[in-house]
Formats: C-alpha cells, sequence, structure tokens
C-alpha cells in the first residue's frame, strides 16, 4: 500500500475577531473575505465582503473593523428610513419629555413628510446627505413655509440620531447638512384703528372678551384660554400665566407653557381690568342659568356650562370677524403682536416688553419687533410716581432702573391700547 500523502497544514495564526480570512478569489473574478465579528454582549455575526481586487476587498474589511473598534455596527442597518421613523414615533419620542402637544406635532411632521416620502422608502444603509438634501429641496418645491421645513429638518435629525444610538447607523448623514434657514419677518401687527374695526366685528360674540384680553396684554392664545381666576389678581393689577390650554388626542387639556419665561406675572392695564371684573359678572350670569348643568372649572373663558373653551373655535371666531372687518390676514398672534408694538411705540424698553410676552430671550424679542417702525413719536419709559396697591415696586423714585424689567412690577396700567 502506498504511503498516504500528508495533508497540508496552514501556517496562518488563527485571526482575531473582525480581522477577516485571506482574501479569496472567486470564480466570478471578485475576491472574498469573510469576517466573524462579535459584540460586547457576546454575540456573534459573520459579514462577507467583496471585491473587484484583494485590495479592494481588503480596504472594505477594515472599514467594518475601523467602525467596530469605534464602537459602531459593522454594517447600517437595511431597515427603511419610513420603517424605522414609524418605530421611533411609538418609542424615542413618546418616552421623551417633550411636551405632549410637541410630541403630537413632531409624530404629525414625520407622518406627513418621512414617511411618504421617497426618502422614507431608502434604507438606513443607503441614505447620504445628498439624499437628505433633495428631501428638502422637494419641501421647498411643495411651497411649504421655512418653518415648517425647518421643523422638519429637526425631526429627521432626531429620528437618525436615534438610529446612530441604537446601532442602526454609524452617523448621522442629517448632522452633516445644514439647518434650513428662517428669514426674520417683521411681526405683521394691527393699527389701533385695525384693532377697534377687529373688536367690533366680533362684539356679541362668546370670544370677543378673549380677543380684547389678547391686545391689552399681548397672551398667546393658550395662555389666555388656560387662564383660571386664580391667576387674576385685581387688586394688584396682575396675571399669572402658568400653562397653555390645547386640544391633544381629541381631549383639551393645560400643559406647560411654551417656555421656561413664559410662567410669568403680567401687569394688566385698567380696560383690561374692565373687561375681566365684566368677564366674571357674566360668567356668574350663565352660572345660575345653567344651574346642575353647570361645570365648575374654574375658568376665565367658558363655555355657557363652564367647560373650558376649544382653541379651535377661538380661531374660527376671530376669522370670520377679520374678514367681516376687512382684515382677512389678521389672526389671533397677530393681537399679540399689535399689543407688542404699541408698549415698544411707546418707549418701553425691550427687556420689559420680552418679559411681558414671556420670549424665552431678549434676543428673540429684537428680531421679531425691532425693526418695526413705531406708528407715533415713542416716549420715554418711567413708572409710575406713586405704586399702584400691591404692587412690588417700593421704590420711592418715579423712574425704573431700565433693566429691571417685571422684578419690580411697574405699573403699566398707562400703556393701554386704545381702540374707541
Amino acid at each position: 500500500m502506498s504511503p498516504q500523502t500528508p495533508r497540508a497544514r496552514s501556517t496562518s495564526r488563527r485571526r482575531g475577531n473582525s480581522e477577516g480570512s485571506t482574501p479569496r478569489h472567486r470564480p466570478d473574478g471578485r475576491w472574498q473575505i469573510n469576517l466573524r465579528v462579535t459584540d460586547d454582549s457576546g454575540r456573534a455575526s459573520r459579514h462577507t465582503v467583496y471585491g473587484e481586487t484583494a485590495r479592494e476587498a481588503r480596504a472594505k474589511a477594515a472599514e467594518i473593523r475601523k467602525r467596530i473598534e469605534g464602537g459602531q455596527p459593522a454594517r447600517d442597518r437595511k431597515e427603511t428610513v419610513a420603517a424605522f421613523t414609524q418605530h421611533w414615533i411609538g418609542t424615542s419620542l413618546e418616552a421623551s419629555e417633550r411636551k405632549r402637544n410637541t410630541k403630537v406635532m413632531y409624530a404629525g411632521v414625520a407622518r406627513t413628510h418621512v414617511l411618504s416620502s421617497p426618502l422614507g422608502r431608502l434604507p438606513l444603509d443607503r441614505v447620504r446627505p445628498s439624499h437628505v438634501e433633495g428631501w428638502v429641496v422637494e419641501l421647498r418645491r411643495k411651497g411649504l413655509a421655512e418653518s415648517t421645513i425647518r421643523s422638519a429638518y429637526t425631526i429627521l435629525r432626531a429620528i437618525l440620531d436615534t438610529a446612530v444610538r441604537d446601532g442602526a447607523l454609524a452617523s448621522n448623514p442629517a448632522a452633516a447638512v445644514r439647518r434650513p434657514r428662517v428669514t426674520i419677518k417683521e411681526a405683521p401687527h394691527l393699527t389701533p384703528v385695525q384693532v377697534a374695526a377687529l373688536l367690533q366685528a366680533a362684539r356679541g360674540t362668546r370670544y370677543a372678551p378673549l380677543f380684547a384680553l389678547l391686545v391689552h396684554t399681548g397672551l398667546r392664545r393658550g395662555e389666555a384660554l388656560a387662564l383660571r381666576w386664580s391667576d387674576v389678581d385685581l387688586e394688584r393689577h396682575t396675571l399669572r400665566v402658568r400653562g397653555t390650554l390645547s386640544r391633544i388626542d381629541g381631549a383639551l387639556v393645560v400643559t406647560e407653557p411654551k417656555t421656561a419665561k413664559s410662567k410669568r406675572v403680567v401687569p394688566i392695564s385698567a380696560p383690561a381690568e374692565h373687561l375681566l371684573r365684566a368677564v366674571h359678572a357674566a360668567q356668574d350670569a350663565e352660572r345660575r342659568r345653567a344651574g346642575a348643568a353647570w361645570r365648575e372649572t374654574g375658568f376665565v373663558f367658558t363655555t355657557k356650562f363652564g367647560e373650558p373653551c376649544d382653541p379651535r373655535n377661538a380661531f374660527r371666531a376671530l376669522r370670520a370677524a377679520a374678514t367681516k372687518a376687512g382684515l382677512p390676514k389678521a389672526g389671533l398672534h397677530t393681537l399679540r403682536h399689535s399689543a407688542a408694538s404699541v408698549l415698544l411705540t411707546g418707549g418701553v424698553p425691550l427687556k420689559v416688553v420680552s418679559e411681558i410676552l414671556g420670549h424665552s430671550s431678549i434676543a428673540i424679542t429684537g428680531d421679531i419687533y425691532a425693526t418695526s417702525p413705531p406708528t407715533s413719536p415713542a416716549r420715554p419709559w418711567t413708572c409710575s410716581a406713586t405704586p399702584s396697591t400691591g404692587s412690588r415696586d417700593r421704590s420711592s423714585s418715579p423712574r425704573c432702573p431700565p433693566g429691571e424689567g417685571l422684578q419690580r412690577l411697574p405699573d403699566l396700567r398707562r400703556w393701554e391700547l386704545r381702540v374707541g
């Protein structure tokens, strides 16, 4: 019997984790390297890379090793952007500490502008910055507002940030794209004559007092509708903003204000005090008429049975009054801008106006209103020589130092918007 031919023994050393096999030349002419990867939890996975040359195959294997060493997934997932977005809506977004109405808004924008888009159909591993840029261009072609486009981009970036965190992507392609710009525009506001016309058109409706209060205080719609009588101090001529009323998932809910500085004390003018007293009296009358059907909620603005007023109904009522007054472009926020315009025109310092409006910074107030031309010569702003009853201003000087703002609560009742 002929001696058995000895089997050739490999002299190659045992390769380490993710080092990969020696390039193998395939029958189809390509070069192949197999890699075995073990993650931190001990789970093993196999990956194969191909190249037209052995060098190209080694380069692809080296890229996988580099990703693993950097704590990134060996490869991006092939799950589509739309599928991951749907997962993000139900998990990461829902678990976040964002306000409920913000979560609803984010989910709505994601469903409208990501799920149904060509970008949404792409697998995560194929998304490049140029795809994100193309998606932004498509949103612009649809004629969306600049603010909507920027919000959509912010939401997409948050989605892909989560994909990176979860190991579905090595890097966020949206992070390489400049955030869409929003052009700062002068806030639209009405003249006192136009405000008077709008309030006259709304006279006799349930929402006329709400519109007048927005004009005199500069509150946001949701802030005014969330006001309770416990927030109003007519003796001190102030009201306190504690929340905002919104319709979320079909229910009216009071949530935290827009920003931390939105929680504030707002001085009210003499006409606003008169208005609130009239609202209180009218509500007492409705309570008596409703009898057992009345629901005591404590809100300032209510339905005829004491329930809080729906912000959507307030919007519809304003649109009807604005159209009747020949001001079809006026909105509820226009009344807030009009109040701010009167304060600034009257010489009230920008910082004080910023605090009254509840902006997160004086820079925001400046961007929105600083370019607004005054409608009448500005007067130097001073505090009343005699503080109002209960005012926190204990200074004996008739002039408040600029910059102290609402910390001293000057009597701003004389800065009223005259609409009659």
